[in-house]
């Protein structure tokens, strides 16, 4: 798909639909007015007659009948004027460009990138709004909104609906419009990344399939990979994750991901993501209903992966290290067992309570091993409870840590990328729920508080460095579709990451 900026009178662009965008008003302006006195007042009548009234996610499209290049016209809502925000803005540009696609159109133009007012510009707007955020918010949107699956299917690629080329239309030449863009894709490109690998099924996307995908993106964006086997594991006494590895006939993998991009010698940040790419609960095993689902429990995984990748591709002047633990968690004679009692590598001891508390055990020697890179900030991103859906739904991202800057940075980059986060407590009395009466510490730290249980387990692993947790299993998977979420998995992590690198 190809994507470009071009700088055009927007009443003169030939194009089979030209998306415009319009605010919740009672009159038309900007472009709208434009277009709606070429069209002899169509628009004005729509607003008049509430057809059409600009409220956000609202579309109707228009066929111009000759009266001006554009074959079509698709009105699209941007909502109130004092409430435009980015995230709104990538919705606005989503949902337009998914249906110009539902059209069996193979071309978008856009004009989003110039909202009808120019006040949100001036003041800043709610959102911190600029050229360049402009920008890369409709090319974010218009990107991640066309994705979709098709490694499986057998049509013939023509009768897929595809969108081949995306105009961005301006008014005239802007290095930060073009800055936009340029990141936009990239970034976008890194969540596609992450998506297919999320939602490839796990007779796929084993942990040798992610170790090859993570040493071949390396290769493209000049970064340096190592891949740890088993015997690897064993030399540094990665006892717990080889625990969680032994019920599984397919070899565990260490990923190793080095970008260094900011000041030789400067201290990384460190993103250690889950990457378990089938979880049946082990020896615990889960309900058979929605066990299909549980090929995704590797999306900390691909975030960790395509985060990096982003960072590298975009030239960020940080250094960055991601560690990606994966194995599959599966039921056999030889698989660990409640009540096992494994050393990790830090030397702690952990009893076993449940074989389905996987993820934060194969993190706890992730977390370990990233202790030699002495980072100045530590991200762990996993599919870690289903406590989190129950606290926070499929809406915010659980956010616990053990610094106070870290964790504001991450809820400002997650309101500016659109990956909301929500902060839970950390108290000391949580840790409390996890003490054993034979090991360090157990797995598992009983019903109450399990996203926060869970993370206080992660604690006594990270707590030498400044230290996040972001528990996504709420976020991970998009059931029914959103603007510029297709249905399937979102590619979360990705995006919030590279705003928190930008930002150092």
């Amino acid at each position: 798909m190809k994507i470009y900026i071009k700088a055009e009178a927007f009443e003169k662009h030939k194009t089979g639909c030209l998306v415009v965008g319009s605010f919740e008003s009672k009159k038309t302006e900007g472009l709208v007015k434009v277009i709606d006195k070429r069209l002899n007042g169509l628009i004005s009548k729509l607003f008049k007659d509430k057809d059409f009234e600009g409220k956000l996610k609202q579309t109707r499209l228009i066929y111009t009948q000759g009266k001006i290049p554009a074959e079509r016209v698709l009105l699209v809502g941007l909502g109130k004027e004092k409430e435009f925000t980015i995230e709104k803005l990538r919705q606005a540009s989503g949902g337009s460009s998914r249906a110009v696609k539902d059209l069996g159109l193979k071309k978008i133009s856009t004009s989003l990138a110039n909202p009808p007012s120019v006040s949100p510009l001036k003041k800043g707007g709610k959102g911190g709004l600029s050229a360049y955020d402009i920008s890369k918010a409709v090319t974010e949107g218009a990107i991640l909104s066309l994705y979709d699956f098709t490694s499986y299917r057998t049509e013939k690629r023509e009768e897929i609906k595809r969108i081949d080329e995306i105009v961005i239309l301006i008014e005239k030449e802007n290095k930060e419009i073009k800055k936009g863009l340029d990141e936009g894709i990239k970034i976008s490109e890194a969540v596609y990344i992450a998506r297919d690998m999320i939602n490839h099924p796990a007779n796929t996307a084993t942990p040798t399939y992610l170790a090859e995908q993570a040493k071949r993106i390396a290769k493209k964006s000049g970064i340096r990979c190592k891949i740890l086997d088993r015997a690897d594991m064993e030399r540094l006494k990665m006892g717990a994750l080889l625990a969680v590895a032994r019920g599984s006939d397919e070899p565990p993998k260490f990923i190793i991901m080095e970008y260094n991009g900011g000041k030789k010698g400067e201290p990384p940040v460190l993103i250690a993501g889950k990457g378990l790419t089938f979880d049946s609960g082990g020896i615990s095993i889960k309900p058979s209903e929605k066990m299909e689902e549980m090929k995704h429990d590797m999306a900390g995984g691909a975030a960790a992966i395509c985060a990096i990748k982003a960072a590298a591709d975009l030239k960020l002047p940080v250094n960055v290290v991601s560690l990606i633990p994966a194995t599959e968690n599966m039921p056999s004679g030889k698989a660990d067992k409640p009540g096992d009692v494994v050393k990790a590598m830090s030397g702690k001891t952990i009893e076993v309570i449940s074989t389905d508390a996987e993820g934060r055990m194969i993190l706890a020697d992730a977390l370990t091993y990233g202790e030699r890179y002495k980072p100045k900030a530590v991200i762990d991103l996993a599919t870690l409870t289903g406590a989190v859906i129950i606290a926070l739904g499929y809406h915010a991202t659980g956010l616990l840590g053990n610094d106070k800057n870290l964790i504001e940075a991450i809820k400002k980059a997650g309101e500016k990328s659109g990956e909301r986060v929500w902060e839970l407590p950390l108290w000391e009395e949580y840790e409390e729920q996890n003490k054993s009466d034979i090991a360090d510490v157990k797995n598992v730290g009983g019903r109450g508080g399990g996203t926060i249980t869970a993370a206080a387990f992660l604690k006594k692993f990270a707590g030498k460095f400044k230290w996040a947790h972001l528990d996504i299993a709420g976020t991970v998977w998009e059931y029914n579709g959103k603007p510029y979420v297709p249905k399937g998995a979102v590619g979360v992590g990705v995006r919030l990451l590279v705003e928190y690198l930008k930002n150092l």
